[in-house]
């Protein structure tokens, strides 16, 4: 698998913002660390992402592959600061590496086994799909549906859905229709 690591790419100079936040810069430091690692261990130079800190909600960042962006949440990081830069910077950095070693098929899915390799032999990290980071300050509004099984709880987003008419949703598991619990 290293061996399909080493696939050539064209070089590109860093999109580098300015940040005058002093975690935002070692994030960006971090990055163009992850960089070098990957680009002393596989003997090819990558394009580095543009990089921004405009990401809201549960996730600590997102991978934009076509356009070659990482983004990052703010709130999670100063509440995580030293996990975020240990853990959150080399996953989505091998999120871009993996989509510029193997492009889009079938065969690649976003934590698959092109992707944990990347994670393993060039970060030299267990490959997690996920953070556990508290979310209870970036958690939105939810609302209480019932099923059989329960209470479930849905977001702002399906609640409107739901409330338009434009989509319904089952229980995952016993797969009866959520319907809007009113106490």
């Amino acid at each position: 698998m290293l061996q399909r690591l080493k696939a050539a790419l064209s070089p590109s100079s860093p999109a580098i913002p300015a940040v005058t936040d002093p975690l935002q810069r070692k994030v960006i430091e971090r990055c163009q660390a992850c960089y070098q690692d990957a680009e002393h261990l596989l003997k090819r130079r990558f394009p580095r992402p543009e990089i921004s800190f405009k990401l809201r909600g549960k996730s600590a960042g997102t991978a934009h592959l076509q356009q070659n962006r990482l983004r990052f949440n703010p709130v999670l990081l100063a509440e995580n600061p030293e996990a975020f830069l240990c853990e959150v910077v080399p996953h989505e950095v091998a999120h871009l590496l993996c989509f510029q070693l193997y492009g889009t098929g079938k065969h690649i899915k976003p934590h698959g086994q092109q992707w944990q390799a990347i994670m393993r032999q060039v970060f030299n990290l267990a490959p997690r799909a996920s953070h556990n980071f508290d979310i209870s300050s970036v958690k939105g509004q939810t609302f209480t549906y019932q099923c059989q099984c329960g209470p479930v709880e849905l977001t702002v987003r399906r609640h409107n859905k739901v409330q338009r008419g434009e989509s319904r949703y089952l229980c995952r598991q016993c797969r009866q229709l959520l319907s809007r619990r009113t106490d």
